[in-house]
Formats: structure tokens, sequence, C-alpha cells
């Protein structure tokens, strides 16, 4: 007789999701977690920290836009970075008895400890008091989540050298930071310090930054960072980091360049959080970047032992992380919403936002996928003079024949919120008529979807003619 219907490991985004989904199955549930804290890196050092961060410094940042260009400088020339961080800290604080809340609710047992695999129905735990405790289960969710990868070839001292979590601890407010890595975490970073007022270098051994984006999108968003003062070094394929005479981080460039700054902080890649497992008792294998591979269904190579989240890799996603583990639960016990994520719409959080959801040109081209397009410049908007937002684009992609909606790409403030729009048409197989069959509150960004609609089929016709 096993203890628990369902042990999960993580109580990060995709454990709270599997936990919850299987407790309202009438599930004997429970969540291990090593943290004395709830929540996982979403909450404590990942997804929330920093979108608090990006909210705020946008706020000001946004002053300037609407007309007041020195009351902006004066409100920003009072707060720190510091600062920042305990606003984050107000709302983790608030976050972690919210869904602590929700379990409780839920009937979800919460043990504070470090698992790790006896045998395949058998988890060890090591709770923080000393004591051990053996918990047996028919299912087990892995949702242990990553960290950041921390070459040893970088002196990490997480005052002046820093991964993205340690950053957030921070008592420094530097004049000038190193930011490397062109992933999304250092996009957000680097563009969001940028619009803070610090001098920001930027360096990626890729010559073009979130290369899964559409490009004429990733292009507008590099000269948009350029244009707050962020200082783009991209294509460094050799790059060493060292600290300098006087104490201060320095990264040698490939091209005989040294960089030098107050801070730096490193975001090239994440680790999945496997090591503590102990999986090897059990021959279950990770990738070299410790995640786990799984099957349509979340299944490990062992049927009733499931892993979802940052812990199997891309898109490494809160927002999938949730859907991947309340999935994995109603798959476990044979629910009726099983089903695969096909329409994901990705966020980067960065200044100016940016979203997508569906293929990018590039990706339509490459399959031969006959496709037209149509735009939208937030300076059409009167909503966009409204809120000073001039400089975002919403772009629209379909099918040339059909008019089926293909794409939707996104860059500008509120880019994460407007695109669930062309999200909904996309999943419900739509066309391009519905934004302009339909009416849209005045005056709105969203009336950027009729806009570029019209623009993209006047342009069929103009072709066609």
């Amino acid at each position: 007789m096993h203890d628990y219907d369902m042990l999960v490991v993580g109580s990060g985004p995709a454990g709270q999701k599997a936990a919850i989904q299987a407790a309202k199955l009438s599930k004997r549930v429970a969540i291990i977690e090593k943290s004395t804290q709830l929540g996982g890196t979403s909450l404590n050092t990942g997804t929330l920290p920093s979108k608090t961060l990006k909210d705020t410094i946008e706020y000001f940042h946004g002053i300037a836009h609407r007309g007041f260009p020195h009351l902006s400088a004066e409100l920003a020339g009072r707060i720190t970075l510091p600062d920042l961080m305990a606003r984050k800290d107000q709302v983790i604080k608030t976050e972690v008895a919210v869904i602590t809340d929700q379990l409780q609710r839920n009937g979800v047992e919460i043990i504070q400890g470090t698992a790790s695999f006896i045998d395949p129905h058998t988890l060890r735990v090591a709770r923080g008091n000393g004591q051990i405790s053996h918990l047996k289960s028919s299912v087990t969710v892995l949702a242990t989540g990553s960290r950041p990868r921390r070459p040893s070839e970088v002196p990490f001292d997480d005052h002046t050298i820093c991964d993205s979590d340690s950053f957030l601890n921070t008592t420094k407010h530097p004049v000038s930071i190193i930011v490397i890595g062109g992933g999304v975490i250092g996009t957000e970073y680097a563009s969001m310090l940028a619009a803070f007022g610090i001098t920001v270098t930027f360096i990626d051994r890729r010559m073009q930054l979130l290369r899964f984006l559409d490009l004429e999108i990733a292009q507008a968003l590099e000269a948009q960072m350029q244009q707050n003062g962020v200082s783009l070094r991209l294509g460094q394929e050799r790059i060493d980091v060292v600290i300098n005479d006087t104490g201060r981080p320095a990264v040698h460039l490939h091209d005989g360049e040294t960089v030098t700054a107050d801070m730096l902080l490193y975001t090239m890649g994440r680790i999945g959080n496997t090591d503590a497992l102990n999986l090897a008792v059990i021959d279950l294998a990770t990738d070299k970047q410790g995640q786990l591979p799984v099957n349509p269904n979340y299944q490990t190579a062992i049927p009733h032992i499931y892993a979802a989240g940052d812990v199997i890799g891309f898109p490494a996603l809160a927002a999938t992380a949730m859907e991947q583990g309340r999935l994995a639960a109603c798959h476990a016990f044979h629910a009726f919403d099983s089903h695969e994520i096909k329409v994901i719409p990705y966020g980067i959080y960065s200044i100016p936002e940016v979203s997508m959801v569906g293929s990018t040109e590039e990706e339509l081209a490459t399959t031969g996928t006959p496709h037209a397009t149509g735009r939208a410049f937030f300076r059409e908007m009167a909503r966009g003079h409204i809120s000073g937002d001039l400089h975002g684009l919403l772009k629209v992609v379909f099918h040339r024949d059909t008019h089926a909606l293909l794409g939707v790409h996104i860059i500008g403030p509120g880019a994460t919120e407007l695109i669930h729009i062309g999200q909904s048409v996309l999943t419900y197989g739509g066309t391009v008529e519905y934004f302009i069959h339909n009416v849209f509150n005045y005056p709105t960004m969203a009336e950027c979807y009729r806009t570029a609609a019209f623009d993209g089929l006047n342009r069929l016709r103009l072709q066609s003619s």
C-alpha cells in the first residue's frame, strides 16, 4: 500500500499545478520542497522577481514617454537598484502566501526536505531537522526546475560577478554593468537596467539575439535597446572574464577589446536540478544539461514517473510549466483533459516587451508555405499617442491562399497581453478576416490587429492585380 497517490518534487509552477490537479481528482498528494520557501525558481529568483523589477523600471521610463522627462529623471534619481529589490521582496512574500493557501485549501501536504530515490516507487526525504523519511507513491512528478550555469572559468563572487540568482540579492547600485548571454534572461535584464539609467554592455557569442523570434522583430528589439543605451557586442566567440587590478570585472573579447564595468551579470545557460535525485539507482538518465527526456504525456522512461517544467528543457516558461504539470497529473490518473499543448505564446519581458505566437516568416519560407504579412505601427494608433508608446509594431502572418492566421509577432509595451487575441484566433483556425469583421474598443492597442489585417489583405490585392 502506497503512502500517497502522487508525490511531487518541487513547488514551482509545474509542481503546484500537478499537485492541485491531482488533489482535485480526490488523490492523496504531497509536495516535497527542499527550500524553506515555496514557489521554486519562478517565484523566488526567476519569473516573478525579474518581471517586478521590469514593471517598476518601466513605470519610471514611461513617465518620460508621456511628456515628463524631467519628472522621470528626478524620480529615477531617487531610486536605487536595492530599492527595486525591496519592492521585489514584497511581491514575492505576498505570492508565497497565496500559493501556500491554494495548496492547503486543496488538501496538498507540504513537506520541507530534499528528495532522492531509493527505488522507483520510494523517495527518501531528508528534512531540515535531520529527520529521514521514506515515502511511497503510485505516481511521482519531478518538477525540480533549473539553476544558472556557473562555469568554473568565470570568477563568481555573487557580489561583483553574479548569476541571475545572486544578482537579485545585490546591495550595490552600479553605474555600469556587463551582461553576458543573449538569451531571454540576459535580454530582459540588459534592457531593463539600461532603461533604469545604468550603462549596459551586452555580450553574446551569437550574431543575433533570440534567434527563435521573427527576424524583423528581433532587429527592432536590438535597435530599441541600443536607442535606450545598450552597447551590443555580438558574435564574440571567445569571452574571458577576469577581475582587473582595480577589483572591477573585465571581459576580454576575441577581437582584442576589453570591456570593464562595476558589475557583471552572467546569464549564459541553465542546468536541470536533477543531481540530488539519485536517478542512477532507478536507471533514469538525463542529458548533459541535467534535463529529463519525456514523451508527449510528460512520462519519463519509467512510465509512472513524470517530469514537467524547466527540468525537461525548452521552452522553459512558467506558463507552459503550469500546463505541463497539470496535464501530467491528468494523464497519470486517466482524467479527461489530457491533450498536447500545440499553440504556445512566448513572452520576453524586455523594455520594450516582445511576444509571439505561431510561425515566423523565416520558418514559413523554409517549409515553402505561401504566406503574406500585414503590419500596424503603434504610432498609427490613438492609444499609442495617449500613452506615448510610438515605437511598437504588430505583425500578422497569414496563408496567402486561405488567409488562415499563421502567426502574430509584437514588439512594444503590453505585447505579452496583446498576443492573446491572436493566440485565440490561431488556436481555433481563424482567418485574418476575423480582425476586420469585428469591432475593437477605441482607443486601444488591440486595434492594431484590424489595421494589420487591412494592411496585409490590401498588399495581397495589389500584388494580385
